[in-house]
């Protein structure tokens, strides 16, 4: 992690790359991540304006969100295109009306527009959170197109920000270049007011497993359901989210016939964190992660988890969860029966996880790391 200095200069900061800010169905880490870091920068005396998509259907939100300025741009409805649209309208505006010196922009695939701003004075900055194109969501082309653009990012923008040090690694030996880390926070408020979710959903606190994300390939969700289906137990299954555009991929974990799992949809804010709080266990099947902020989030809470072999998975449990094979839908059936039958075990874990990452991973100490980062540059 870098070292703290004392901030002097205001920063003016346009950033884009992610969904929306405040958060809406099919959003997902990178909104996350821009949800919590995008406000702390503007209570640090820095301005920022960040661009949100407007898919087909949806209206424009508000103006400024926590202190952070707005802007909307339409893009479509399809999966990876819908990226390079609203990124290209993002950056020609950011040239156009100089809405930032400095140009914050999430995910690898964007590394492109990093040279047109660049040719045009702004410093850039890439946050890459993964190996992206490795990632079964993308279609053949996609794949291509993300692994071309490993080099446009390890060499247009200012500096590259890796959130987990596996990436990371990555890259320095593909490179030969030496790149910035600096990890999600995991800060997120109790909810205290109430579970009227749970209520909603006909769900009992500890009665219920839980996956929060978007359903695309990577994140397992078919080894868990397959999983689950084997498993003789009276409580839930709990699938929040769904994928950003429809798929054949969701329709399929859909068609199960077990009545015992539920997919509620998008949920989110104190909704998801009554969820999390109040899951027996959340369950992270991934077979590709980065340094995954739910995962972080559910643990802060105290809630157990258990969680594929993944090393970024295992970067962040570190021995406080249950872990298991990634891919192997029969280890991860005989995990959950473990903590079925052993759950004083999974509290203990679930104990220590949250006094280490309360205290590892904190959103203010992002924030400022990356203000450190951009006064460097600049």
């Amino acid at each position: 992690m870098r070292s703290e200095n004392k901030i002097n200069r205001s920063l003016r900061i346009a950033a884009f790359g992610f969904r929306s800010i405040p958060p809406h169905d099919g959003c997902a880490g990178a909104d996350k991540f821009a949800l919590e870091l995008f406000p702390r920068l503007t209570n640090h005396g820095h301005s920022v304006v960040a661009y949100n998509r407007l898919y087909s259907g949806q209206s424009k939100g508000p103006a400024k969100y926590s202190g952070v300025n707005l802007l909307y741009f339409k893009t479509i409805n399809k999966t990876g295109f819908d990226t390079v649209i609203h990124s290209m309208k993002a950056s020609l505006h950011i040239i156009l009306f100089n809405t930032g010196e400095i140009v914050h922009i999430q995910n690898g695939g964007n590394s492109i527009w990093a040279l047109l701003l660049r040719l045009f004075g702004k410093k850039v900055f890439i946050s890459q959170d993964g190996v992206d194109w490795k990632r079964d969501k993308w279609p053949w082309y996609g794949k291509i197109f993300l692994n071309m653009s490993r080099y446009l990012t390890a060499y247009l923008p200012n500096k590259v920000i890796f959130d987990n040090i596996f990436s990371k690694k990555s890259f320095e030996e593909k490179f030969n270049r030496q790149f910035d880390f600096i990890p999600f926070g995991s800060d997120v408020q109790p909810n205290n007011n109430g579970n009227e979710i749970l209520n909603k959903l006909g769900l009992l606190p500890q009665e219920y497993l839980l996956f929060v994300g978007r359903f695309i390939p990577d994140k397992g969700i078919h080894y868990l359901i397959s999983a689950f289906e084997k498993v003789a137990t009276s409580k839930k299954l709990v699938l929040i989210g769904g994928s950003p555009n429809p798929s054949k991929y969701e329709l399929m974990l859909l068609n199960t016939k077990d009545k015992r799992i539920i997919f509620p949809g998008y949920h989110y804010g104190d909704d998801v964190i009554s969820l999390m709080q109040n899951a027996y266990v959340y369950i992270q099947p991934s077979d590709i992660e980065g340094l995954s902020p739910v995962l972080l989030s559910v643990m802060y809470l105290g809630t157990p988890v258990m969680c594929s072999d993944i090393e970024e998975n295992l970067f962040i449990v570190q021995g406080d969860a249950l872990t298991f094979r990634k891919g192997d839908i029969n280890d991860l059936k005989n995990k959950i029966e473990m903590s079925l039958s052993d759950y004083d075990s999974l509290q203990t874990r679930a104990k220590l996880a949250q006094v280490r990452i309360q205290k590892d991973f904190s959103w203010d100490q992002v924030a400022k790391q990356h203000i450190q980062l951009f006064q460097e540059v600049i």
